[in-house]
């Protein structure tokens, strides 16, 4: 792609996607004095007394740090941290846009998984959530996990949970269409990085009939002696038809193709899918199965592009789950909540299912806050809520 400073991507771009805008009129010195000092030294006096009143008294009660390291960005993979902050410009202008939520871009100009988890654990003290974004498997299983652990906030990596929950709502509905449940499903996952992982266990934790997982050396099953301990985790609580062999080899009279990966798949492997298919080719911009050649063979199809029906797109997620959790005052964004989530997501379209028409579009204005109020009732029920929804 060549570079035109006038072309209308880049003039959309220039100069950043945001901007910072005080909520007070700074206009007299009344009002300097309400906003600074003096009058914030009575707000700042109160909150060392008790720090659970900033969430009532700051920004940081509804203020997510959209965290990267660029190391797995969109389809450019590890383009670094400057290059990697208009994806999180974007992702910022997300959140204020479909749920009315600050956040702040943060891209860091390290890899190690410590230095990562450290940096967000000094820094969190700012804010109320941390979206983790863009980083590159298996690294960020780790970081995610650990910072879960050490923070009392949400973490959250949209890469993995919110493909999951969009993914799980998007499949529930296209099962419908097709007179089936997630229990008669069985599904082959490509890929077994952030997303296929991710998917996968929201799909088992859903009830999914079985579930196969394929990476670049084929099926994930126990026998393979080159497991990652993610890979052996899949392996262990997968597959329970036990195949082996190619991805090709796992799509014979199989309901269900879920693409996560840049792999392309070959229209025979498609045409030997069961009757009334499923086929979800996720892979942006280019799906690993051509939309037109799956329309052949598959009952419903979804894509992760804009310019076909059923877009498996994250923003229907990420946004709502956050401000639910905020709304709930919640520690942590639990597994239940993410299932509420997706509930409540499928919920919005249940009533005009088509082959067409499996989830919402991103411009549903229903979306965010019904899966707002879904996580923060789930928030309450799973015992991380420390308010009550509003």
């Amino acid at each position: 792609m060549g570079f035109d400073p006038q072309d209308a991507v880049f003039r959309a771009h220039e100069g950043g996607k945001l901007r910072l805008a005080s909520t007070l009129p700074l206009v007299d010195r009344e009002s300097l004095s309400l906003a600074y000092t003096p009058g914030v030294a009575e707000v700042c006096s109160v909150i060392a007394e008790d720090e659970a009143r900033a969430r009532d008294y700051t920004w940081r009660s509804r203020l997510v740090a959209v965290v990267s390291d660029g190391t797995a960005v969109l389809g450019l993979g590890n383009i670094g941290p400057a290059a990697a902050l208009p994806v999180m410009e974007g992702k910022a202008a997300l959140f204020s846009e479909f749920a009315g939520l600050n956040a702040v871009p943060v891209v860091l100009s390290t890899t190690d998984a410590d230095e990562i988890v450290e940096t967000v654990e000094r820094i969190a003290p700012s804010f109320g959530g941390i979206n983790l974004e863009d980083i590159s498997a298996p690294r960020c299983f780790e970081i995610e996990a650990r910072l879960r652990d050490r923070l009392d906030i949400p973490v959250f990596h949209d890469d993995q949970h919110g493909t999951a929950i969009v993914t799980l709502a998007a499949l529930r509905n296209a099962a419908t269409v097709t007179g089936r449940t997630l229990a008669d499903l069985r599904v082959v996952v490509s890929g077994a990085g952030a997303a296929g992982v991710a998917c996968t266990k929201i799909l088992l934790a859903a009830g999914i009939g079985d579930i196969a997982v394929a990476d670049s050396k084929g099926i994930v099953h126990g026998g393979r002696a080159d497991l990652t301990p993610v890979k052996a985790e899949l392996a262990a609580t997968t597959n329970r038809a036990g195949l082996t062999g190619s991805l090709a080899d796992a799509l014979v009279d199989a309901d269900v193709f879920l693409g996560l990966s840049a792999g392309l798949v070959e229209e025979d492997a498609v045409k030997r899918m069961a009757p009334g298919s499923i086929v979800f080719a996720l892979a942006n911009p280019r799906p690993e199965v051509d939309p037109e050649v799956a329309h052949r063979y598959a009952a419903v199809v979804a894509t992760g592009r804009s310019d076909y029906p059923n877009q498996i797109n994250n923003v229907l997620a990420f946004p709502g789950v956050f401000a639910g959790a905020f709304d709930a005052g919640a520690t942590a964004i639990t597994e239940g909540m993410k299932l509420a989530a997706a509930t409540a997501l499928g919920d919005v379209v249940a009533e005009a299912l088509t082959p067409q028409y499996i989830v919402p579009t991103p411009f549903d204005a229903r979306v965010a806050p019904a899966v707002a109020a879904a996580v923060a009732r789930q928030a309450v029920v799973d015992g991380v809520a420390l308010a009550a929804p509003s």
